[in-house]
């Protein structure tokens, strides 16, 4: 391809470019710190479906690997039948002859599930275990002991002794498909034992709930009898107390004449209350009597009541009469008068006898007195004499009725013994019947094990989490810059422009044939001339655009393009780069400054006999070297020429900074293609003469180690990096399918050669 067709304009006026985001903070002529960030995060939730659209292939993979690996195992694993037996435990009755009222035992709820957990734990015992072995002849059967049948030698004329190694063996075998478990809020226990031998899976969890049935009832049977034996032998000794005890009262009795005890103590105590109450009474009487006593002595003759000595009462009242009769007449008559004097006679020999019944009544008074005073002194001396009769009695009575009630605990707790003695022979013969069989084991007809739709839905779920996983842990070994975002959050740069990656490059990925970079023999395609309508070109008019704008005080003129390592798309992007800056009327001069594998002049399609070399060493002139575009003017191209022997001294030389001076003033912008950053120290010694930096990282290949050291490499030397330009970016990949805003199928649609009105 011939410069000048490269170089020739497509002919249509340049459409409307998209703008680029603004940098807020800015250094070094306005361009952003290396601590800003553009734009944000995405949503978590965006970024996780992107992970595992990106990772699409690892989860496919796991999700295969587990439904095949679950799918010949389960076809591969041997039919396991289930047989199931479900046994009822009810509370024990208290009464096992049902001779009193109730059944429960008086157990609550809690006490009665440490019962079934107890019982679940003796139908898991090696003692079933061994039981049900020994009834079935388990250790015979091979689809039940396997080898193990063929070593155990039988003999029809006595049982089979097992070592103690064959009956481990065994046991482990039958407690690897016995399974015991509590039906929730119920009282029945399901026996369920697992085999390949349907038939056998039920013989066995029948024959574990009969034994257990069995082993039940011996339990309670041998407990019984020997409740039995130590209630005869407990019954001889208190039967020998008893007559002991009653001995010891007879003897007792004898010594000291205690003879019906109990009527003799009734009638003691029923003659002390007696004298208490009649000594109550005669202390009154006598109180009673020797106040009235008190009361004639001391003159106090009218408190008297008449009902005491009517004859006094009738004198007193003759002499008020006689003294009122006596006193009127007086008053009318005069004391001189016959029937005054007779009255007054009258009243003399009355006060004559009132005074005589007075002292006999008196002498009456004092005789009752003292007969109830004699009466109260002789009930006090019977009372107290009863008292002492009745304490001795009561010393007595305590030791009768300790050896009365010594002999009545002995008489009960001997008829107690004598009566569950009874109880337990006839229990002995009784079964127990607090455990039922409920449900008897069938033979299964459908086997449990291996369930493939379950197996293969769980190797469903666990596959998707397990890619899910390693998804996210291939995404967390990647080092690698992905996307714009990864390198923002590295570098603290804006992302100026993503590159989309071309088609030829994605079919030679889609067949795994890696296309390699443009090296000294391959041309690389400028796109921007060649394909001008493309998703491509349009991604690098939207970098020309970010350029130019990305400066509050103007537009940069002297640019450097460089990338972290080699073959990341440096002199692809300096190339469209430039066509598409000068297409916008600008003049622009292409350096290639890099010396060592210079690769500018096989992308435009030029010669490289003379360049940059023989420019800054003198063997020619620029004017001489440079190759100016005929059919695009305001393009300048200056190839890097023969391989000098030192060139970072010639691009670190004054001669090359002179012509970079005089390059600014003749044109409008001047970019310039380095070496990478990490290989050599080229770039680094340009980057502090040129006005912005652009670094170029290609995604899925430049690590983020690279690209954190090119970053620091050009901060220590206080470069002005512009930004990030995300070169070979899959705009089809998952980590782009929301941010892809070139060369989507409307955009396509937009700048296809079939425009439609609108």
């Amino acid at each position: 391809m011939n410069p000048g067709s490269l170089l020739t304009p497509r002919g249509s006026t340049e459409l409307a470019e998209p703008v680029a985001l603004q940098p807020e903070g800015s250094i070094h002529q306005g361009y952003p710190s290396y601590n800003t960030v553009i734009g944000g995060d995405e949503p978590s939730l965006r970024r996780y479906i992107a992970l595992l659209r990106k990772r699409a292939w690892a989860i496919v993979a796991c999700v295969v690997v587990v439904l095949t690996v679950s799918a010949i195992q389960s076809f591969r694993t041997p039919k396991t039948y289930a047989g199931s037996c479900r046994i009822s435990i009810n509370r024990e009755n208290a009464d096992p002859l049902g001779f009193k009222n109730g059944t429960d035992s008086g157990m609550d709820d809690w006490d009665f599930g440490m019962v079934l957990d107890t019982q679940v734990n003796v139908l898991n015992s090696d003692t079933i275990a061994l039981q049900v072995i020994r009834n079935l002849h388990l250790e015979r059967n091979p689809e039940f002991a396997g080898p193990l049948a063929a070593e155990i030698k039988h003999d029809p004329l006595k049982p089979e002794e097992l070592t103690a190694e064959q009956e481990a063996a065994l046991l482990e075998i039958f407690k690897s498909g016995l399974k015991v478990s509590v039906v929730p809020r119920t009282r029945i226990v399901e026996i369920e034992y697992l085999s390949t031998d349907p038939k056998l899976a039920a013989q066995i969890a029948n024959a574990v709930g009969i034994s257990y049935i069995e082993h039940n009832f011996r339990t309670r049977f041998n407990s019984t009898m020997q409740t039995s034996d130590w209630l005869s032998k407990q019954l001889a000794e208190m039967e020998l107390r008893v007559g002991t005890a009653q001995e010891k009262l007879v003897r007792y009795q004898k010594e000291n004449g205690i003879l019906g005890i109990d009527e003799k103590q009734n009638i003691v105590t029923e003659k002390l209350d007696l004298l208490n109450k009649e000594l109550s009474s005669a202390e009154a009487d006598r109180m009673q009597k020797e106040a009235a006593y008190r009361m004639f002595s001391s003159g106090n003759q009218q408190d008297l009541k008449d009902e005491r000595d009517s004859l006094l009462e009738k004198l007193r009242a003759r002499r008020a009469e006689l003294s009122n009769q006596y006193a009127q007449l007086t008053t009318q008559f005069g004391p001189a008068y016959p029937k005054v004097i007779e009255l007054k006679n009258q009243l003399q020999e009355l006060e004559g006898s009132l005074k005589a019944e007075t002292e006999r009544t008196i002498s009456k008074i004092r005789a009752d007195y003292l007969a109830a005073n004699q009466r109260e002194e002789l009930l006090k001396r019977a009372f107290e004499e009863q008292k002492k009769q009745a304490n001795i009695l009561n010393e007595r009575a305590i030791e009768y009725n300790l050896l009365k009630r010594d002999v009545e605990t002995s008489r009960q707790i001997y008829e107690g013994l004598l009566q569950k003695l009874k109880e337990a022979g006839i229990s002995a013969g009784l079964r127990s019947n607090n455990i039922q069989v409920v449900d008897s084991a069938r033979v299964p007809l459908t086997p449990v094990a291996p369930n493939i739709p379950r197996n293969l839905r769980l190797a469903l779920a666990f596959g998707l989490v397990g890619g899910i996983a390693l998804a996210f842990v291939l995404e967390s070994l990647d080092n690698t810059v992905s996307s714009s975002d990864d390198a923002q959050e590295i570098t603290g740069l804006p992302a100026l422009g993503m590159i989309p990656l071309h088609v030829r490059w994605i079919r030679q990925q889609r067949t795994r044939k890696l296309l390699p970079m443009a090296d000294s023999k391959t041309k690389i395609e400028t796109v921007t001339v060649t394909k001008p309508n493309s998703d491509i070109s349009e991604s690098y008019k939207a970098l020309r655009t970010s350029i130019l704008l990305s400066s509050l005080n103007g537009p940069p003129k002297l640019i450097l393009i460089t990338s972290p390592l080699p073959r990341e798309g440096k002199t692809a992007t300096s190339v469209n780069s430039a066509l598409v800056v000068a297409q916008k009327g600008s003049r622009v001069l292409l350096v290639d400054t890099d010396l060592r594998r210079p690769n500018i002049h096989n992308a435009i399609g030029i010669g490289n006999n003379t360049g940059l070399s023989t420019v800054l060493t003198g063997g020619s002139s620029f004017d001489d070297t440079v190759v100016r575009a005929v059919q695009h003017p305001n393009l300048d191209v200056l190839p890097a020429g023969p391989l000098p022997p030192h060139p970072s001294e010639l691009l670190s030389s004054h001669v090359m900074n002179q012509h970079l001076e005089d390059w600014c003033r003749r044109y409008d912008f001047v970019i310039l293609d380095s070496p990478p950053v990490l290989a050599v120290t080229d770039a680094v010694l340009i980057s502090v003469k040129v006005d912005a930096v652009l670094l170029v990282v290609r995604a899925g290949q430049t690590s983020k180690n690279a690209l954190r050291r090119a970053r620091n490499l050009l901060g220590q030397v206080g470069a002005r990096v512009m930004g990030i330009v995300v070169n070979g970016v899959n705009m089809k990949s998952p980590d782009h399918y929301y941010n892809y805003f070139y060369g989507s199928s409307e955009n396509k649609q937009y700048y296809s050669d079939k425009v439609t009105n609108i």
